[in-house]
């Protein structure tokens, strides 16, 4: 007999949710088609469901979310990094309370304390027919922010090879749910052929009919549910072999619209919106923002961060800013829209010498027109880079604080995690920092604001 099982995927939505109810109702329809054929099928997704840039996530926490997944259906999810270092302990620990789907991370677990009663490492589909699905997953390594956070991650190839190793003899069909990226899923295929697919996310790329590495499927459906993966699989009960691999994924701008879209997505800003306008400071006058310049609300933001860090100096993008301050009462709805970002403050250690390399290098003009995506940033441009407490003098010397860089004293900048990654500032990624999780750059502002009333 040969078993044909299908598995529709979706990775990386980001809490855009144009698409979501066209790509959940084309998948019903399928699933129920496929049904009356005696077909089994299942659905999955592969992590950053959730964006706290999103009004609806952001009020929510990310239940919102979590009760989307349910009101679909989904069968198995794993957790990205917007799920595991954009939410304190606290609310990634009760997120997935309420779940009607299994969550399958096998690479992290509290510092302290026991694990969360949805955390499973993997677990095992069974179709009608009685084959077994064995279902392993992993998270991108981002160590230091979990370790921030009261998580402890493991390096994930080695815990799936061992979770393959483990399920290998116990399941007929072996798949990877990976929020790791795609060079990562070339290593784990080269690394553990045993496993049949590799569901793939994080990198956001796209494969439209899989990518096969030593006879292991890859899969990549972009970002923001633009695409929804389908994979067939032919399992032979005679052979107890499975015979057959096969992606395809459907573009979901030119499914069908359903009626009452738009209703849907207002409905969602609305209720954030509700929920976020908790009065939290006033203020006495507005606060202007500019992209390219300094602006009363920089000066504002740069107080913030220093008040907050106790560093010596800060330096930061304008184009983070999506909005002014207002005059008078301010909730966290107005907070958001001015700093909708994922990113978090770290304060980096330098000598005299590389602070001034910094400084030169953020005189770049040509980042303030960069269109920046990814790395946190949720704008448009990046903007003038500012620099506060420290700036070049006529003699060409750095000055923090009013006096001249001792080139081989150390300072403390305060910048944006974003930073930190290697692609702007080379030498912050090998630097001695530290960052300050869990708060966003919202809630550093928030905290000064009500320090002024």
């Amino acid at each position: 007999m040969l078993e044909t099982i299908h598995i529709f995927h979706t990775n990386d939505i980001h809490s855009h949710f144009e698409y979501w109810q066209r790509m959940q109702n084309f998948i019903k329809t399928q699933r129920l088609e496929y049904a009356k054929l005696g077909e089994p099928s299942f659905l999955f997704d592969l992590g950053d469901h959730l964006d706290r840039s999103n009004i609806y996530t952001e009020a929510t926490l990310g239940k919102g979310n979590m009760q989307l997944l349910n009101d679909a259906q989904y069968d198995v999810v794993t957790i990205g990094n917007n799920e595991g270092i954009t939410l304190s302990f606290e609310e990634l620990y009760s997120l997935y309370d309420e779940a009607n789907f299994d969550v399958v991370v096998g690479n992290i677990e509290p510092i302290d304390g026991s694990k969360p009663t949805w955390l499973k490492p993997y677990t095992i589909l069974q179709t009608k027919y009685g084959t077994k699905i064995g279902v392993i997953g992993a998270t991108a390594m981002f160590e230091v922010f979990y370790k921030e956070l009261n998580w402890h991650i493991t390096e994930p190839r080695k815990v799936l090879n061992q979770l393959a190793a483990q399920l290998k003899e116990q399941v007929d069909i072996l798949v990877c749910l990976s929020h790791l990226g795609i060079s990562e899923d070339e290593l784990l295929a080269n690394e553990v052929p045993s496993i049949d697919v590799i569901f793939g996310s994080h990198t956001h790329h796209l494969f439209e009919e899989g990518k096969v590495v030593n006879n292991v499927l890859l899969t990549g459906c972009g970002k923001f549910g633009v695409y929804t993966g389908h994979l067939t699989l032919q399992f032979d009960h005679t052979t107890r072999n499975l015979v057959k691999k096969k992606e395809t994924v459907i573009e979901n701008a030119i499914l069908p619209e359903i009626e009452g879209e738009a209703l849907f997505l207002a409905k969602l800003m609305q209720r954030g919106k509700e929920l976020l306008q908790t009065p939290i400071f006033q203020t006495s006058k507005s606060y202007n923002k500019e992209w390219f310049h300094y602006s009363q609300l920089s000066s504002l933001f740069a107080e913030a961060v220093l008040d907050y860090t106790d560093a010596d100096c800060a330096m930061f993008n304008a184009g983070i800013f999506l909005d002014s301050l207002k005059k008078g009462t301010i909730t966290n709805y107005d907070i958001h829209k001015i700093l909708p970002h994922p990113i978090n403050i770290c304060v980096i250690e330098l000598s005299g010498k590389e602070l001034k390399e910094v400084y030169l290098q953020a005189q770049n003009d040509q980042w303030p027109q960069l269109e920046l995506k990814g790395l946190g940033f949720r704008g448009s441009i990046f903007g003038k880079m500012l620099t506060y407490q420290f700036a070049m003098n006529k003699q060409r010397e750095l000055i923090v604080n009013n006096e001249t860089v001792e080139l081989d004293r150390h300072y403390k900048l305060a910048t944006l995690d974003m930073f930190t990654f290697g692609y702007f500032f080379p030498n912050f990624k090998y630097a001695k920092k530290k960052y300050y999780l869990p708060l966003f750059l919202r809630d550093i502002l928030i905290a000064y604001g009500k320090k002024l009333v």
